[in-house]
């Protein structure tokens, strides 16, 4: 019997919507360039959120923004998923991470608050910066690890 991954005249078969191989050895740095360019995207829109409304509700508006399109560039350049098929399960999975980052930078900006009320929206970036990296790790974990593991 042949290869179900190769056709009749030996050309490579269209692979499954599942992971692509050789995803393994650039998972990391793929997640390295779709995290830097999502905080960037966060970043923006918190500053330009900021400008209207207060820092609590800035955050929310860019990291739920980001974290959607930070998702789905996963899924597809990190973990070689594509098609349909289980996205809306991998979103609402990926909305565990979203709130474990919404967690950590709403509490660095409420810890800001109390210790620094007058603080300068740099000092808020810096401190956002810290918690999305600590975020980061975690949303690398849980992406690996569940949302889009190896079934």
């Amino acid at each position: 019997m042949g290869n179900p991954m190769v056709s009749t005249d030996n050309t490579p078969a269209p692979a499954p919507d599942g992971p692509a191989a050789g995803t393994a050895k650039r998972q990391l740095p793929s997640f390295l360039v779709i995290g830097v360019l999502s905080t960037l995207v966060y970043l923006g829109l918190y500053v330009v959120a900021r400008h209207v409304v207060d820092r609590q509700a800035a955050n929310l508006i860019a990291l739920v923004v980001s974290a959607v399109a930070n998702t789905a560039a996963n899924r597809r350049f990190t973990f070689g998923i594509t098609g349909s098929e289980g996205a809306v399960r991998q979103q609402l999975q990926g909305a565990v991470a979203f709130l474990l980052g919404l967690g950590l930078s709403s509490g660095a900006l409420a810890l800001l608050a109390r210790l620094a009320p007058n603080a300068s929206w740099a000092v808020e970036v810096a401190g956002l910066i810290a918690a999305n990296g600590l975020a980061t790790v975690a949303r690398f974990v849980l992406l690996k690890v569940w949302v889009f593991r190896t079934r």
